[in-house]
């Protein structure tokens, strides 16, 4: 069994067209080639290179990972001497990875690392997260290493990057008991010690993943007479240190093998992460980004395991003389749960196609001014980057949650039982939808995209992409769902844009508009694969009777409606 190569999508979109655009960027026209033996020589050269890693994380997803998840769920961590020690299948996991060398496999090879574009680190993410949710926290929170990269001094970066590639594990320390999703109501002390030429962290933080970490980024107030985000600085704490004592380790539902840890920092010695001030504002917002697209290859990765469990057993198990798989509402059921998790993983590799234009860039132009076309193209990538990503967390999170949910119903009682995985997906699924920035927020972050018509504009994009003609019948649907959308939006705005009708409904508005962009996603790569043909007409079939829908609701909505819900 190999969780790469059994799932033609990943292959499909490390393929995409844009790919060449990315890698060479990335690569810096392969620049290395003659002087590193492990740097590609070509774009052929760099997608074999991640498809031979990406085989390696599939094996040991599926014969190492998920053979562990079980006992790893039974088990979990525990605090012993004021050290967080992982279940056994978990340190197992770490162990393996370290030894395959996929830690750092987006840091530059300089720090040790392999390189690799988002793309193909995603597709890493969504395996691990395949095998075990849980664990895809302590594998995925390397993701800090980016923010170390991109901000830190090169006096720090030269110290900790090496160091992940050695399975160093990170962590960052953002909340507390009173600052959950409000990061800036953050209380937690940082003052500068002169004696030692170094800074203080002093306070608590609270369900922190991964919180016994050896690199810790904690997010701290550096500005005495402050309350707002601008008096925040980032900081790296060094575990090493031992200057954190770990209070307590939650008693959670699902991914249990992720310690979620309550950390009091006593007078703990730490390194300023860029500029004071710049905590929140800047630094954080761009890890946050980060760590919802990981969010997003987490919630398709379990979602492709739960339809993965779901379809075993629905042709194994018979009722009635006949495999339940041939039943109407079963069948449904799974075609459905295929089309969501197509839907969203096209979503995925959109967004971090994004993330990976603007970041090659901005590293770019550390080295060299960038062309004005080239800041151009580096402004596009990121504000499409920022604006798909809350709609990938929004989505993918609330359909892993569904699927899963389908996943025990296609089981019946017995999914209902401890003996069967899918009531541990259930579990593990939950957290998706809430952590790294609610569903709620994610609307927050979305509908500022909706007021500036920045969603619709990318959606005539699509509309002038080429497509065969005999896709064209799809298109035409998608353009009466936009005309809907329109109207949506039209009829959200006779309230106000700043009123609190229109909050009310932007949920309507984000979801919309979100059934347009996937549609339009899978047309296309429908148009490059005909493989993609049933989920693309049955997402925007799905579409169509969502979108007239929240158009029959917003439509006939009243303000005095609102007073229902109070």
């Amino acid at each position: 069994m190999n969780f790469y190569s059994d799932n033609k999508s990943l292959k499909f979109y490390l393929s995409h067209p844009v790919m060449d655009k990315i890698i060479k960027l990335k690569e810096r026209d392969f620049v290395d080639s003659d002087n590193d033996i492990l740097a590609p020589v070509d774009v052929e050269d760099a997608i074999d290179n991640y498809d031979k890693v990406l085989e390696i994380v599939g094996d040991l997803a599926a014969n190492v990972l998920e053979a562990n998840a079980e006992g790893v769920d039974h088990e979990g961590p525990q605090v012993v001497n004021n050290e967080i020690v992982y279940a056994k299948g978990t340190q197992r996991n770490h162990e393996v990875l370290r030894d395959a060398g996929l830690y750092g496999m987006s840091l530059p090879r300089k720090y040790k690392g392999l390189n690799f574009p988002y793309v193909p680190y995603v597709m890493a993410a969504e395996i691990v997260s395949r095998a075990d949710a849980g664990f895809a926290n302590i594998w995925g929170l390397q993701d800090c290493a980016e923010t170390i990269y991109e901000f830190a001094s090169e006096e720090i970066k030269s110290k900790y990057l090496p160091l992940i590639n050695q399975g160093f594990t990170c962590s960052m320390a953002l909340t507390e008991p009173d600052a959950g999703s409000d990061l800036q109501s953050v209380r937690l002390k940082a003052s500068f010690d002169e004696e030692n030429n170094c800074w203080r962290l002093n306070g608590v933080k609270r369900f922190i993943t991964n919180g016994d970490a050896d690199i810790q980024l904690v997010l701290a107030r550096s500005e005495e007479g402050t309350t707002d985000g601008r008096g925040l600085s980032y900081f790296l704490y060094d575990r090493r240190d031992n200057a954190v004592t770990v209070r307590r380790i939650e008693n959670k539902l699902g991914i249990k093998g992720s310690p979620t840890a309550e950390l009091v920092f006593n007078n703990a010695p730490a390194l300023l992460i860029g500029e004071r001030r710049m905590g929140l504002i800047k630094y954080v917002m761009s890890l946050m980004n980060g760590a919802r697209l990981g969010v997003g290859a987490q919630s398709v990765g379990l979602a492709e395991a739960a339809y993965h469990e779901a379809l075993e057993y629905a042709r194994q198990r018979e009722q009635f003389g006949k495999a339940i798989i041939n039943f109407p509402q079963v069948y449904e059921m799974l075609s459905n749960m295929r089309a969501k998790i197509d839907a969203t993983r096209t979503l995925l590799y959109e967004t971090s196609r994004f993330v990976d234009l603007y970041k090659a860039y901005d590293s770019v132009s550390k080295e060299r001014s960038l062309t004005a076309e080239e800041r151009q193209d580096m402004k596009y990538a990121q504000r499409h980057a920022d604006m798909m990503t809350p709609m990938l967390k929004l989505f993918s999170s609330e359909y892993a949650n569904q699927i899963a949910y389908d996943c025990i119903q296609v089981h019946g009682g017995s999914g209902f039982m401890k003996e069967y995985k899918c009531e541990r997906l259930y579990r593990d699924a939950r957290i998706l939808s809430i952590y790294e920035g609610t569903s709620q927020l994610q609307v927050v972050a979305a509908i500022r995209f909706i007021g500036n018509g920045s969603y619709l504009k990318r959606i005539e994009e699509y509309e002038a992409m080429p497509i065969a003609d005999e896709l064209l019948p799809i298109r035409e649907r998608l353009a009466k769902m936009k005309e809907s959308y329109i109207r949506i939006v039209a009829a959200a705005d006779k309230f106000g844009t700043s009123s609190e009708t229109y909050d009310f409904l932007a949920r309507r508005m984000v979801e919309a508009m979100g059934h347009l962009i996937m549609g339009h996603l899978l047309l296309q790569d429908t148009n490059r694969c005909s493989d993609f043909r049933r989920s693309c007409e049955l997402t925007v079939a799905t579409g169509e009777a969502e979108i007239a829908k929240i158009l029959t609701y917003v439509e006939n909505f009243k303000e005095e409606d609102l007073q229902l819900y109070k």
